[in-house]
């Protein structure tokens, strides 16, 4: 009788842990679900990849997710396992792609609207940047981190990160300069 009663609290005591750690896993997936999407979206240009990417992050985040002990730090914790995921990608699959294709991988925006006009060619610009200064801007930019988070996920020493950033908003201000006189001369 003993024995059957401890089993039954043993069970009982595995169910109300997973319960918990569905639970957990529900709340963070409903907090965090669109940024990480919106990051996957920016890494990686296009929209199924950036779903699969963001599937398989959320599913390595719930085998591990007794690893993460400060709720806090739940968004930096999913972003590196995204960027790791997106590393993966590249390991499991050499992709060619010319200008012409990469061209037809952006989002295809009516201008029906300046704003989304404005939006798109920023979106594009960004693009072109490489991507060691694409990515933190995106992480600055999307992700609301701030420089010593930025290093922190990047492995990265601060100052470096800092300098990337610098580098990056001068570059897209470039970027964006040289659209907007060709916009002028055409019109």
């Amino acid at each position: 009788m003993f024995a059957n009663w401890r089993k039954k609290s043993v069970e009982l005591a595995v169910s109300s842990d997973m319960l918990s750690k569905q639970r957990r896993y529900n709340s963070l997936v409903k907090a965090l679900h669109a940024d990480i999407f919106r990051y996957a979206y920016w890494l990686c240009g296009d929209k199924h990849v950036a779903e699969d990417i963001t599937q398989e992050t959320f599913l390595r985040a719930w085998r591990s997710l007794d690893s993460l002990k400060d709720d806090k730090a739940a968004k930096a914790w999913l972003i590196t396992i995204l960027r790791r995921e997106n590393a993966r990608r590249f390991e499991r699959k050499q992709f060619d792609y010319s200008d012409v294709e990469q061209d037809t991988l952006e989002d295809n925006i009516s201008n029906s609207s300046e704003e989304q006009t404005e939006q798109y060619l920023i979106r594009r610009q960004i693009g072109k940047l490489d991507i060691e200064y694409r990515e933190p801007l995106l992480l600055q930019l999307i992700g609301g981190f701030s420089g010593d988070e930025i290093a922190e996920l990047m492995e990265l020493n601060r100052n470096t990160v800092m300098t990337r950033l610098f580098r990056a908003r001068s570059q897209l201000k470039e970027l964006l300069e040289k659209n907007d006189v060709r916009g002028q001369s055409n019109g």
